[in-house]
């Protein structure tokens, strides 16, 4: 008997979406419902998880760092109340001492640990090399921190944009996405319409160096013209997109990653 072709199989080549799995009887196939139960641990994991912080700061040695926390005290606090992750707890806010700095980083785990700890290093290490000659101020860890609490780090440093990468909020295709945040002039009444945004930076997203280099003339830009958010709007260009793609084949897929935020500032 000749078994025809699976008509399914060329879509189920383009995504890794969950399409056409089958069933067996009134269920899925037991090999995809584990998957599925695999995937929805791994995104629990990711939320409830906490990045190692002390790794991080090791492996970006000598760039001093500092740790902070929001005033959400613990995570199941942090997930009912976003609203106390978006600003600085009394103790952290003693620990940062101004200066004259262009920028700073700050690295939130947001709602992924596992995009904290898989990703962080290797993008911070890009995003720094295409920033010669900048001020930058030492290194923020910032633990039950959502998107806003980098406005209030920002303003309490004295720094010209705030630079946020968080853990996004996992699915069950990516429980590892990391964003990236840039606010000029950061401070308390900022609003997500002054950030500009570049997300799904993982191994099946936006790879590191072409978000590097998006990320290096989005700050370019920030500082000349003095503004970040619906005014700056994406225009890195074909030709250098391109040439990104040449170094890295995964970049044509992952091309337009600017957008709105996915972790609820």
């Amino acid at each position: 008997m000749t078994i025809p072709p699976d008509p399914w199989a060329r879509f189920r080549a383009a995504t890794r979406a969950r399409i056409a799995l089958g069933r067996a009887g009134d269920a899925l196939p037991t090999a995809h419902a584990l998957a599925l139960s695999l995937a929805h641990a791994r995104a629990r994991d990711a939320v409830h998880g906490a990045p190692d912080f002390p790794a991080l700061a090791a492996a970006l040695v000598p760039w001093p760092s500092i740790t902070v926390h929001s005033q959400a005290p613990d995570r199941a606090t942090y997930l009912h109340r976003p609203d106390l992750g978006r600003r600085l707890s009394p103790e952290s806010a003693a620990l940062l001492p101004p200066g004259e700095y262009d920028a700073v980083f700050v690295v939130a785990d947001g709602l992924s640990a596992t995009a904290i700890n898989t990703h962080a290093a290797p993008m911070l290490r890009a995003a720094i090399a295409r920033l010669p000659g900048w001020r930058l101020a030492p290194l923020i860890l910032a633990r039950q921190a959502r998107v806003a609490l980098g406005d209030e780090i920002g303003a309490a440093l004295n720094a010209r944009i705030t630079i946020l990468l968080v853990g996004e909020r996992p699915g069950l295709t990516a429980q590892d996405s990391l964003g990236i945040y840039l606010t000029y002039a950061p401070h308390p009444t900022r609003t997500d319409a002054d950030r500009n945004c570049l997300s799904n930076i993982h191994a099946h997203g936006l790879p590191y160096a072409l978000a590097a280099d998006k990320l290096a003339w989005l700050l370019t830009e920030a500082r000349t013209r003095k503004l970040t958010g619906v005014a700056l709007k994406e225009g890195f260009g074909d030709r250098v997109l391109e040439s990104a793609s040449d170094r890295d084949p995964a970049a044509p897929h992952a091309i337009d990653h600017t957008s709105s935020d996915r972790n609820d500032v």
